[in-house]
């Protein structure tokens, strides 16, 4: 199944450049497992959610440590229509027939307590759209309601939730929902 981050890192210092730059090298890592294409606007990554989101994470974790206010945004979409299933997606993740939902969360919950911890602060506003299942309403509350217990919730916004904490967590809260 196609999945992929169209992501932007927008740091606030004058020397921004030498900061995307520095922090672009952060993928190299993923390099084998992902699909990159960057150009002058945004980079695109194309992988299985559990290799998006750590590279991700590292990418962000770079350029924040530099000191500079910086911002990660992030379109982060599993199953496009328009785009072909790629090979390089193939996740255990995204396969078979999904558990019941209060099992998925409690997976979830566990997986997030055993999350790396970068040390690097990072907030979030995180907005899930769920598509093609019966009933789309119980899967984003139970969304919300898994977010709400992961211990980086900050609070309700207008269609957003936003997430604070430590990146490891942050990150890993939204790998998690792609589960949603």
């Amino acid at each position: 199944m196609f999945s992929s981050a169209q992501i932007s890192l927008y740091p606030m210092t004058g020397d921004f450049v030498g900061v995307i730059m520095s922090a672009l090298r952060a993928l190299d890592p993923y390099r084998d497992r992902l699909r990159i294409e960057t150009d002058d606007i945004s980079t695109l990554l194309v992988g299985p959610p559990e290799v998006l989101f750590p590279a991700m994470r590292d990418l962000y974790a770079v350029a924040a440590k530099t000191g500079a206010h910086c911002v990660l945004s992030a379109v982060i979409w599993r199953g496009c229509p328009s785009e072909p299933d790629d090979e390089i997606c193939a996740s255990p993740q995204l396969g078979g027939p999904r558990a019941p939902l209060d099992q998925r969360k409690e997976e979830a919950l566990e997986a997030v307590a055993k999350a790396p911890a970068p040390g690097t602060p990072a907030a979030a506003q995180f907005s899930l759209y769920v598509m093609d299942t019966g009933n789309h309403t119980d899967e984003i509350y139970g969304c919300i309601d898994f977010l709400k217990r992961s211990g980086v919730f900050d609070r309700s916004k207008n269609f957003c939730t936003r997430l604070g904490g430590n990146s490891g967590a942050v990150f890993a809260l939204h790998a998690l929902a792609c589960l949603f």
